[in-house]
């Protein structure tokens, strides 16, 4: 019973961040903009600190408007009628997303902006970058890029239901990364049979669709492919 709250604090916390998505336009280019910075990291080979920066920058925005979406809900959930109090925490918790976003801004001109000037944009293949960064960054894109869908589809939260399938997405995002990684036949065999057992784990408990499932395998390998490309693998 402890493990079945336990996980269902995931659940919730999920559909928190999906409803925050669904709801508020802010939250929608935050998320925009988190993916084109990640893909921008990717092609710009950054190293192991300055994404664990960015991201860092990342998760603070996010949070910010987290918190911003949760206050205006108690706000108007209680106050029914104009008050300036009421109005004046809405106020704190938009400055406290502008912070925020303007450190991100910051971050993002330090680190990348430099790497821009005098830079050509083509998709050559180029010198390859730390593995364990490039294969983050692929996962990361992917759980972004399947909390947009969920969203947009209004359709179950992050980690039940919906489209496309969160774990779905995953499980075949990390079988791609290890068999770009390796190039190893075995290894690239045991790591799809795993992720369909995954795949099969959401169709047996009938928590997702065929199509949904189809959706998310296909979402993690085509995601986890571009940026490999993008980063020369």
């Amino acid at each position: 019973m402890s493990l079945r709250k336990f996980l269902n604090s995931f659940n919730y916390a999920a559909a928190g961040i999906v409803h925050s998505i669904q709801s508020q336009r802010n939250m929608k280019i935050h998320m925009a903009a988190a993916l084109l910075v990640l893909g921008l990291s990717v092609y710009l080979r950054i190293s192991s600190r300055e994404f664990l920066i960015i991201f860092f920058a990342i998760t603070l925005v996010i949070m910010a408007e987290l918190f911003n979406t949760a206050i205006e809900a108690v706000v108007d959930l209680y106050v029914q009628d104009f008050h300036p109090l009421a109005r004046t925490a809405k106020n704190v918790a938009a400055g406290a997303v502008l912070l925020a976003a303007l450190n991100s801004i910051v971050v993002a001109y330090i680190i990348i902006f430099p790497r821009l000037e005098g830079y050509s944009f083509y998709l050559a293949p180029k010198i390859k970058e730390t593995p364990l960064n490039v294969t983050l960054i692929a996962l990361v894109i992917v759980v972004l890029a399947v909390g947009v869908g969920k969203a947009f589809t209004s359709k179950g939260t992050f980690v039940r239901g919906g489209l496309p399938s969160g774990h779905t997405a995953v499980a075949f995002g990390g079988a791609t990364a290890l068999t770009l990684l390796t190039g190893n036949i075995i290894v690239a065999t045991v790591s799809l049979v795993m992720a369909l057992l995954v795949a099969h784990s959401r169709l047996d408990a009938e928590v997702h669709t065929m199509f949904e499932v189809i959706t998310g395998a296909l979402l993690g390998i085509l995601v986890t492919m571009a940026v490999f490309a993008l980063a020369g693998w």
